[in-house]
């Protein structure tokens, strides 16, 4: 059975943690305490209504405030599908949470509030989607409970959707009306919106394709860990530990490592401590190399056929993500998988202005969630790929030197 991976984004009080918890009740995925705690804790509501946001607001500070706060991870499955949500924080100031869930989702909900329509919370969160290419986008208009039912109203949210996703050249974009309070398109269809004729939501989950991302054609092997044990019997042994992030090694093919550049011709190669002839990814492996080389934590290893780019000066689309502002001369340490480097922003090329998606330039700095394209230098060479060629080698965090936090994301062009 395979597994979607998606995430819900949308404005405060758009209803993100409330369509989980309806998913997750309707479909049955709620043990019986669970349902008991919730229906206890709904009874200080005011309107005793049952509060399904309480599935996923996990932490006290989010109950107590009503909002999502940080990501939270709900699991749950149906006889088609195995499912991880993540769900997200509306708030514009928890923006970075909302990236660290979309990285790794096949799918994202947009939520969509009928009374209020597009705002530029839910262009930022269709921007950042476009960004990291996010396969499929649902549009979910909810709330429609409110607006009786009203169709000109997600028609008209429809097609003003429509035309934001031109201008970011978005493919797959589907639009469902629903009610996560009532439960409306959720997993049953909605008696009261008789002009939709689309899937309910648990249906295009359920039998949306999921496009598998395992690149096998490019071959990329970032270390992480040098193993020597020095045992009298292992006296000799030098294995490179770490996870495939794309491609296939064989024994017997000759790589190259980065970034010293040299060649050398795979020994061995071991997963769960078992020698094998082929590793992929996303296995971690152990490769063993004919020669001995000065290899750290942080060199890249590559098959001879498909090499990476290979420079100090690098061109980056950033979400910023700290209070103080990056800016040109700013100093930081960049994070390209396992490698870490220094380097200095050399320019800020543009903003983008997140109502209308054009490129604002003659900025000095960066603020905190503002998406900009900048160049950066880093210290030494670094091998990596663009984004849009292999998204496991095209993403960078930005880490302040001195606090050791992250306070950016980037994709590499």
């Amino acid at each position: 059975m395979d597994i979607l991976r998606f995430i819900t984004a949308g404005n405060v009080d758009d209803g993100k943690s409330t369509l989980i918890g309806r998913l997750l009740y309707d479909s049955k995925s709620i043990l019986i305490d669970q349902i008991e705690a919730i229906e206890k804790a709904s009874k200080f509501k005011d309107n005793g209504v049952l509060d399904l946001a309480l599935i996923t607001d996990g932490l006290r500070a989010e109950r107590e405030q009503g909002i999502t706060i940080d990501v939270a991870y709900k699991y749950f499955s149906t006889p088609k599908r195995k499912f991880i949500i993540a769900d997200a924080p509306g708030h514009i100031q928890y923006t970075r949470n909302m990236i660290t869930g979309a990285s790794n989702s096949q799918l994202i909900i947009l939520l969509v509030d009928a009374r209020t329509g597009i705002t530029e919370q839910t262009k930022r969160h269709t921007f950042i989607a476009s960004l990291l290419k996010i396969p499929q986008i649902v549009v979910a208009i909810n709330k429609l409970d409110l607006v009786n039912f009203d169709e000109s109203i997600y028609k008209s949210i429809e097609k003003e959707f429509n035309e934001l996703g031109k201008k970011l050249n978005l493919n797959e974009v589907t639009f469902i009306p629903i009610s996560a309070l009532n439960g409306d398109n959720i997993v049953d269809f909605s008696t009261n919106m008789p002009w939709y004729k689309g899937p309910t939501l648990l249906d295009f989950l359920e039998t949306v394709n999921i496009q598998e991302n395992e690149n096998l054609e490019t071959s990329r092997f970032p270390i992480q860990y040098i193993i020597r044990p020095q045992t009298t019997e292992l006296h000799d042994y030098r294995g490179y530990a770490g996870k495939i992030t794309s491609g296939i090694f064989k024994k017997g093919d000759k790589i190259k490592i980065y970034p010293s550049e040299i060649e050398a011709t795979i020994s061995t190669i071991e997963v769960n401590l078992k020698e094998v002839d082929e590793a992929f990814a996303p296995q971690s492996a152990v490769i063993q190399l004919d020669k001995d080389i000065d290899i750290s934590r942080g060199d890249l290893i590559v098959n001879l056929n498909r090499q990476p780019q290979f420079s100090n000066e690098l061109e980056v689309q950033v979400c910023w993500m700290h209070q103080k502002a990056l800016q040109v001369g700013s100093k930081y340490l960049i994070q390209n998988q396992t490698n870490r480097v220094k380097a200095i922003v050399k320019s800020i090329e543009y903003l983008v202005d997140i109502n209308t998606f054009e490129k604002e330039i003659e900025s000095t700095e960066v603020q905190l969630n503002q998406i900009a394209k900048i160049k950066i230098k880093t210290a030494t060479p670094i091998a990596y790929d663009s984004y849009s060629n292999l998204q496991a080698q095209g993403g960078i965090i930005f880490i302040d030197e001195t606090s050791n936090v992250t306070v950016g994301a980037g994709i590499l062009e």
